[in-house]
């Protein structure tokens, strides 16, 4: 086995607050007879399996053409998992691509197929099975759709989504019976050109979530100069793109405040986006990885505008000060310290940047050998979780082919404590050395018994629905956050959880990854803790908020004081 080290820190906890939660055990909790052995009786081993066809999750991915052979088709799809009808089981949208017309395919279909490919809703039963209601939900446009993310816009209470895809993107209302409404024009969102990752934050905290979305480069169709060995022209054949930023007006609409914002002045080729609030200072900042073009984080003032820091902070470029292929980022508390650091999968040495504290990041995946572990690899889809339960948190990233349908297994590693990491992707389950040509992935536990799953999309070939079946696995707790003066979804929230003599410290984001979003709920393994001492969540209102002894294995719902 490869063992990964670095330095690791742990930083005092923070104060108490006076305030006193309202707890609530969510809809469909684990009891506390399901949790497995004790951490210390024996190791936990993490194990995946494919439960695809046991689950009846039989969705295929479409790329729109006979073979492989444009930046659009290799681009992919993505995926969410989101509780659209408030049942305490997180359901499952996964977007697809299209056959478009003839003239946007090298190698177009003679024979389209009927129905067109199209996007899928997949209810969850409760029982590890899933009903397509895609149809009657409404929520199979006619869009080449990339990407997906989920808020509740209007703090109604049940749960929208934002499709991204080629020509536009699309708002859709969740009217709490079911269904969903286009409600883009209505709203107006306005994105023309390449919508790709699309983020959903609080920036100015008034209680409203506001839209980022992120749009990739001018893609010409007809533009056919390229070598053979390419097999088709690559991003930076094509000119970069802005990305634009929606504020919420809190009364359905959004306002277009790209330019205003400053977010307009700055040209890349977005592939996947972030936000959170990396500096501590309680307000969420946006993290963009582009392909082949400097990355940029952008540095929320506080006054509705933002200031781009990326090069400042060692979080533009690679190791060597290339411009990357970035894919997907995610901001995680990676060495236990009480910060944000950032993780992002690459088309060759996959980022891990530790956050200083100091408004900057030091870039780790070389000397800790994460990064070179995966250089064989292409990296898309990751989710950064515990998955044994061990209270330490792991990564898992999904491999596949950049330009030809390549199919590569996925790794995991395996967090060991004080910053060390073990890679077990080959005693991990079959399903992980099942090679496939991975894209998008989306990360929550949809049965609910603590251990956290996935959903893998394959460009061009049927998805993996990725079950957790990890043995001897420790306690944990998920938290599912209900705002009041804050938006509802809690977007933006910074939650800490005290057991067993530890902290653990997470964030609500909204938007993760490669072209997808997980599960809301905040997921934490406790090891052999058999109680929650304190959990604190400082909300975006500026509130913070204490509950004290809480039960493990279970699902809390914490709402913010009214």
């Amino acid at each position: 086995m490869r063992f990964l080290f670095f330095l690791g820190v742990v930083s005092l906890a923070a104060g108490q607050s006076a305030l006193i939660a309202q707890v609530a055990p969510a809809a469909s909790t684990a009891p506390a007879a399901q949790s497995a052995a004790p951490a210390e009786a024996q190791a936990p081993v993490i194990r995946f399996e494919d439960a695809s066809d046991k689950a009846h999750v039989d969705f295929v991915h479409s790329f729109g053409s006979a073979q492989l052979g444009s930046l659009l088709e290799g681009t992919g799809a993505g995926c969410v998992w989101f509780d659209y009808n408030n049942d305490g089981l997180p359901d499952l949208y996964v977007v697809n691509g299209r056959p478009l017309d003839d003239s946007m395919h090298p190698h177009p279909l003679k024979v389209k197929p009927d129905p067109l490919p199209h996007n899928h809703l997949y209810r969850n039963d409760g029982n590890g099975h899933f009903t397509d209601v895609t149809e009657q939900a409404g929520l199979a446009p006619d869009l080449y759709s990339v990407a997906v993310t989920a808020a509740d816009y209007d703090n109604d209470g049940f749960v929208d989504l934002l499709v991204t895809g080629y020509g536009r993107a699309i708002l859709y209302h969740n009217d709490g019976k079911g269904h969903f409404t286009d409600v883009t024009a209505k709203a107006g969102i306005k994105v023309d050109g390449w919508s790709i990752s699309s983020t959903w934050l609080d920036y100015d905290r008034d209680g409203c979530v506001d839209l980022f979305v992120g749009r990739y480069v001018k893609f010409d169709p007809k533009y056919r100069a390229f070598y053979g060995a390419d097999n088709y022209p690559g991003p930076l054949d094509y000119e970069g793109e802005t990305n634009r930023l929606y504020h919420n007006n809190c009364d359905g609409t959004f306002t277009d405040v790209t330019d205003k914002s400053g977010i307009g002045a700055f040209v890349g080729r977005t592939m996947g986006v972030t936000a959170a609030d990396f500096d501590g200072d309680g307000w969420d900042d946006i993290y963009v990885a582009n392909d082949r073009t400097e990355n940029l984080l952008f540095h929320n003032k506080h006054d509705g505008t933002f200031e781009e820091i990326g090069n400042d902070t060692g979080t533009a470029f690679g190791q060597n000060g290339e411009s990357t292929s970035a894919m997907g980022p995610v901001f995680a508390d990676l060495e236990g310290k009480g910060k944000l650091d950032l993780w992002v999968t690459d088309g060759r040495y996959n980022r891990m940047l530790s956050n200083t504290g100091k408004m900057s990041f030091d870039d780790i995946g070389a000397r800790n050998g994460v990064s070179q572990a995966n250089a064989q690899y292409v990296s898309w889809g990751t989710g950064i979780y515990d998955y044994d339960n061990d209270g330490q948190l792991d990564i898992l990233i999904f491999h596949g082919g950049l330009i030809f349908l390549i199919p590569q297994e996925h790794t995991l590693f395996r967090g060991l404590g004080d910053g060390r990491f073990e890679d077990v992707s080959r005693q991990a389950g079959a399903v992980l050395s099942k090679r496939t040509v991975a894209r998008g992935a989306c990360f929550g536990d949809y049965d609910n018994d603590g251990k956290v799953d996935a959903f893998l999309v394959n460009l061009g070939a049927k998805g993996t629905l990725v079950h957790n079946v990890s043995t001897n696995t420790g306690h944990w707790v998920a938290i599912k956050l209900k705002g009041t003066k804050s938006n509802r979804d809690g977007i933006g929230a910074r939650v800490e959880v005290y057991a067993g003599g530890k902290r653990y410290m997470d964030e609500r984001v909204a938007g993760s990854g490669y072209l997808s979003q997980n599960d809301d709920r905040l997921h934490f393994g406790l090891g052999a803790a058999t109680v929650v001492d304190k959990i604190v969540v400082r909300w975006p209102s500026g509130r913070e908020q204490t509950v004290e002894k809480q039960g493990v294995d279970r699902v809390l719902t914490v709402e913010e004081p009214k």
